[in-house]
């Protein structure tokens, strides 16, 4: 683990602070019962119980984090069993492998999926749409997809969440919680939800 005391009460969940949604996904968690901080350097990710990676320009953040010496760092908080949930780029960055991204693309890794980049089209292609996620109650959510990924393929250990027709869009292996919609976008916090139960779950809170 990563050193970080079972969380008690209102978990203590950071949010990659280095491009995207972040404010978004510190609201979120506030309302889903947590304590969203932002992190943009290593040092931060001591203490934490959970961590958001949100959406942005997956490529901008993987060159991001290593001028901040953070991919390492975060490499190892995931190979440590730390909760983390990514949203959009942040599942391009969990994901073992990229489709249709750049040859040094860096990659936090994690997830036993290959994700295709920009999957659902161009900025200009963005779209919503009501999906049933699993695990979460109260009907279908509201996803926002925005240069969207999806999952291609999907290792024998990953549990599908969610499809946008065939196309897998939600996932979950073991600690790790991945989305290829904006669940922050939408005011509906029932993904981010789902997160802090995982992360109570997972470092022993009550």
């Amino acid at each position: 683990m990563t050193g970080a005391p079972p969380c008690a009460g209102r978990p203590t969940i950071g949010v990659l602070a280095l491009q995207g949604d972040v404010r978004e996904h510190v609201r979120a968690l506030s309302a889903a019962g947590a304590t969203g901080v932002a992190v943009r350097r290593a040092a931060e990710l001591r203490g934490l119980d959970g961590l958001v990676l949100p959406g942005g320009e997956s490529t901008t953040i993987g060159r991001l984090l290593r001028v901040f010496d953070l991919l390492e760092p975060l490499r190892a908080a995931v190979a440590g069993g730390l909760p983390v949930f990514g949203s959009c780029a942040g599942l391009i960055l969990l994901a073992a492998d990229v489709l249709d991204g750049r040859p040094d693309q860096p990659l936090v890794g994690g997830l036993d999926v290959v994700v295709r980049r920009n999957a659902f089209g161009r900025q200009s292609q963005s779209f919503e749409l009501d999906v049933e996620v699993a695990g979460v109650p109260g009907g279908p959510v509201h996803a926002v997809f925005i240069r969207a990924p999806w999952v291609e393929k999907a290792g024998d250990g990953v549990d599908v969440l969610a499809r946008a027709g065939e196309r897998i869009v939600a996932v979950r292996q073991d600690h790790l919680l991945a989305t290829a919609f904006h669940p922050e976008l939408t005011g509906d916090t029932r993904v981010h939800g789902l997160f802090v139960e995982m992360v109570r779950e997972l470092r022993g809170a009550t």
